[in-house]
């Protein structure tokens, strides 16, 4: 969420295992009170550990929360030899360094229903479900998406937040290296239903226009049977496991989290014929412009290398 990277890794070379703990340094206080998307967040950063480890010829053994004294502590992976496990995981790797969000509008071309199979089957290897929504679900779903737009734009909370976690300017943007820089923030809405942050919080930005987006965008809303912090562990596992195919298979992807910031909005976005699951995530997928690379943090800040 809004580029923290909240995570930091320890390695210890004498067994060969990475810890992965969270740093709730930064969390997103108002939008995020629960830590819920910080672990989305570091769930996701322990799939692309797991794709690297495969890639490299090795076999990561992981297990999450093993420490209930100690809750910063998420995850260790302990690499082996290859044992027949998930051969699909190092293929996914060439998407780690492609994969960035878009923030573009997205042209209407369908996506063809065996990729959003293979899709649904990627959520469902990591323990979580991953629906497209379609007729009147999507409609609502568009609604509570605005609905958590026109909040964020009277709250000052959450103006706060986006305050602290954007760089505005050549001068913050271009050395940055975390949070969303303006380069970043795509053109503002004008019209259509595709639900898209405007991360300039009503700031003016130099150099955006605007611009219509989809009228039938390609929603997909990613859910676990529980929710607590082993459940969002496994969503980010599985979300990013479903962007790294997605991109794969030629397709831009970004995230919508307004609704999910706000308790009473998260809650509808079930699908109320079902009721199953709590959503995690919302992503919109399609065929557009994959978005420019944003900053990373320096590795030392995130790994420590131990003997």
């Amino acid at each position: 969420m809004h580029n923290a990277q909240p995570w930091r890794f320890r390695y210890s070379r004498g067994n060969g295992t990475f810890r992965l703990y969270a740093d709730f340094g930064r969390v997103i206080p108002h939008a995020d009170p629960d830590a819920r998307a910080l672990h989305l967040g570091c769930g996701a950063a322990l799939f692309n550990l797991r794709v690297a480890a495969a890639d490299a010829g090795c076999h990561p053994q992981v297990a999450l929360l093993p420490d209930p004294q100690d809750s910063t502590l998420l995850a260790t992976v302990r690499l082996t030899a290859p044992t027949g496990g998930d051969v699909a995981l190092a293929l996914l790797y060439p998407a780690v360094h492609e994969r960035h969000t878009s923030r573009y509008p997205f042209a209407p071309t369908e996506i063809r229903p065996n990729l959003r199979a293979a899709l649904i089957e990627a959520a469902r290897r990591e323990g979580a479900m991953l629906d497209f929504p379609s007729a009147w679900h999507l409609r609502w779903i568009e609604e509570l998406a605005e609905e958590a737009g026109a909040r964020d734009l009277t709250d000052r909370d959450r103006d706060a937040d986006l305050a602290r976690w954007t760089r505005i300017g050549a001068a913050e943007a271009d050395t940055a290296t975390d949070g969303v820089p303006d380069y970043a923030f795509g053109p503002r809405k004008r019209g259509g239903r595709a639900p898209v942050r405007d991360f300039s919080g009503g700031r003016p930005t130099a150099g955006f226009g605007s611009t219509a987006f989809e009228d039938e965008p390609h929603l997909a809303l990613l859910s676990t049977d529980g929710d607590g912090p082993r459940d969002w562990l496994c969503a980010g596992q599985a979300m990013e496991r479903v962007l790294l195919l997605a991109t794969l298979e030629g397709l831009a992807t970004s995230f919508s989290t307004e609704a999910l910031e706000w308790p009473d909005l998260r809650w509808p976005l079930r699908d109320p014929s079902s009721g199953a699951g709590y959503v995690q995530m919302m992503l919109r997928l399609g065929y557009g412009p994959k978005g420019p690379r944003t900053p990373r943090r320096p590795v030392r800040e995130v790994l420590v290398t131990e003997d």
